[in-house]
């Protein structure tokens, strides 16, 4: 099959870098076939979080048949793949290596290249899914439960860090945060649904700088504050309003959020902005940056929520840009927890 007399390329993509199983066929590095995602979420959230242990037997138990919902799904068969690409990190690490084992040996049998890619790097790329005019140089904030990455995108494969936090990221403060509140586990969503009943005003939480590097975040700090407030509240038999509570955290989150991306865009001079990751799914940090960009003549850019939590067709979308460039991997691929993005 040829698209403008180039023949199609087709990816098998899995991922399983946390508590998401997930597969999918992605063609020509835009156009998804197919992406199925299983989520342990309910699993989880009995324990308030993440259990590795649990996840790594969950991934197991689900890969294959995720991946023959991906072939039939997208009516293609092994054979009909040009690749098979995999998460290999950032994650953890008993997570990642279920899904790089499959891959490994699900390329080897159907004599096919091998593709490993950086987590962050697929999230980024899911931008490219629905965006087709989108094409680098831009500037992109990944905002999930273990990254917060400020990356300048010079080129299909080429990374720069402008900023990461130093200590909590976003996601996981959202979590922190929703827990001492009483929301629970997922905290991103909980937040975000409880923060429209409250003033975001009534209660001024702090935005840190960190003195060495205007792009890098921390959250801790937010995070303390929020838990010291409740317990001054309960010191002080003072009613606690979790309305207002996460509708002020979420704002001195998004604020910093927001300031750090429109400073980067006005240094660096590029027009075009992205924001990806689980928590680039959150209303109130969309329209934010959606506003901020817009008074600065910023074109914006967004995956729906389904491509902002982990799923495999953004592995699908940065595995076409590596086969592109020539870049696969040997049989000796593995898991690499701590993976810094840029690194191969």
């Amino acid at each position: 099959m040829e698209t403008n007399g180039q023949r199609d390329v087709y990816i098998l993509a899995i991922e399983s870098s946390c508590d998401e199983t997930a597969a999918a066929v992605v063609k020509n590095g835009r156009e998804v076939l197919s992406n199925i995602i299983s989520s342990q979420i309910d699993l989880h959230t009995l324990y308030g979080g993440v259990v590795p242990e649990i996840a790594s037997r969950k991934h197991i138990e689900r890969i294959n048949q995720v991946i023959e919902e991906a072939l039939s799904e997208a009516d293609m068969a092994l054979n009909d793949v040009d690749a098979v690409a995999v998460t290999y990190g950032p994650g953890l690490v008993g997570a990642l290596l279920v899904g790089v084992a499959e891959a490994k040996a699900i390329a080897y049998a159907a004599k096919k290249p091998l593709i490993g890619v950086h987590h962050i790097e697929g999230h980024i790329s899911a931008n490219y899914i629905e965006n087709k005019d989108l094409e680098p140089p831009f500037l992109c904030l990944v905002v999930s439960g273990g990254h917060t990455h400020l990356v300048k995108v010079s080129d299909y494969g080429y990374y720069e860090i402008l900023g990461r936090t130093r200590d909590d990221a976003a996601g996981e403060a959202f979590d922190k945060v929703a827990r001492a509140i009483g929301l629970g586990y997922p905290g991103g969503p909980k937040i975000e649904k409880t923060a429209k009943e409250g003033n975001p005003n009534a209660i001024e939480f702090p935005r840190a700088k960190v003195a060495d590097n205007p792009y890098d975040f921390s959250f801790s700090g937010v995070k303390s504050a929020v838990l010291n407030y409740i317990n001054g509240c309960h010191m002080k038999n003072i009613p606690i309003v979790e309305a207002d509570i996460a509708a002020a955290f979420q704002k001195a989150v998004t604020d910093v959020l927001v300031e750090h991306a429109m400073t980067a865009a006005k240094e660096f001079r590029i027009d075009k902005f992205a924001i990806a990751g689980g928590v680039a799914s959150n209303q109130t940090l969309r329209s934010s940056m959606a506003e901020a960009c817009e008074k600065r003549g910023i074109k914006f850019y967004y995956p729906s929520p389904i491509f902002c939590t982990d799923n495999a067709a953004m592995i699908g979308t940065a595995a076409y840009y590596e086969y592109l460039a020539g870049k696969t991997d040997g049989w000796d691929l593995n898991a690499v927890p701590n993976l810094k993005l840029g690194e191969r």
